[in-house]
């Protein structure tokens, strides 16, 4: 089973989520993959702590112009709807790497063979464990904009004997999209103020045009007004949970500290988080 927790903005307690759902289902002796595809920003192996194994380079390809062979004629300046690849004059051609696509479609309608691949360092990818979860978090580095292409691969190592629990980044952008992609089921989390109501009814927007099952978590319960709770009766939107704003829980969280590890109460809130999920997909 994949499970994506996401939201319609940063700040909700996304990661928080994230990481005590995983960890709780791996104390149940559940096989567990953590996956942080919020590349520009991964902060879950702060509260997992994991062993990192292996790190591994991720490239993308990106064309390279032989300017000797070049004949001018254009057509990978006009083909590219990205202006990765731009015609100047005669023979004279630049590329900007960071917004090419890597569609591949300058190389083959160039005539003159004058342009190749090269492949092109976005990021890492690091491979460790944290008790029984396998931890995979990618790292875009600073400065590049691929982080659809480093998501991609980041999912690309979730494996099917596991419950994958996938860590979107904030918002409802093409990153987002390509997170949620192919999951099982998608967690929004929320808060109770305008803000939260706001970004979460876009979210709602995104998850139903994809066609994806959902729920709603309303995280720091009792901050703010009872919109969200409205909204989503109105909506007939299931909450999974209600997450109080404890001050012990912001406390965990300042130092790195997983809930269910130090306020033992609400490990039943997130195994039956888990189970809630799974009785709703088999219903």
């Amino acid at each position: 089973m994949k499970i994506a927790i996401a939201s319609g903005k940063g700040g909700t307690g996304k990661t928080t989520i994230a990481v005590n759902l995983a960890a709780s289902y791996a104390r149940m002796g559940r096989r567990v993959q953590y996956l942080d595809c919020d590349v520009e920003e991964p902060n879950g192996h702060i509260f997992l702590k994991p062993k990192i194994d292996l790190s591994q380079i991720v490239t993308v390809d990106v064309p390279q112009v032989d300017l000797k062979k070049c004949t001018g004629c254009g057509k990978c300046s006009e083909i590219c709807q990205y202006s990765a690849i731009v015609h100047l004059k005669e023979n004279n051609v630049l590329t900007f790497e960071q917004l090419c696509h890597s569609c591949g479609g300058c190389l083959r309608v160039c005539p003159a063979d004058a342009i190749k691949q090269k492949p092109l360092n976005i990021g890492d990818i690091e491979f460790g464990k944290t008790g029984e979860i396998d931890f995979i978090g990618g790292k875009l580095y600073i400065g590049y904009v691929r982080t659809v292409s480093l998501i991609k691969e980041v999912k690309r190592h979730i494996r099917q004997d596991s419950l994958a629990i996938i860590d979107v980044p904030p918002g409802t952008s093409c990153p987002v999209v390509e997170a949620v992609k192919g999951v099982d089921f998608v967690l929004l989390v929320t808060e109770p103020t305008p803000f939260g109501l706001n970004d979460l009814k876009i979210a709602v927007g995104l998850v139903r045009e994809m066609n994806l099952p959902f729920a709603v978590i309303i995280n720091r319960y009792g901050i703010g007004d009872d919109e969200v709770e409205k909204y989503c009766k109105t909506e007939n939107i299931e909450i999974a949970l209600k997450l109080p704003d404890d001050r012990r829980i912001a406390e965990a969280y300042s130092v790195g500290k997983m809930i269910v590890d130090v306020l033992p109460e609400y490990k039943k809130d997130f195994s039956g988080l888990y189970e809630s999920v799974s009785q709703r997909l088999k219903g």
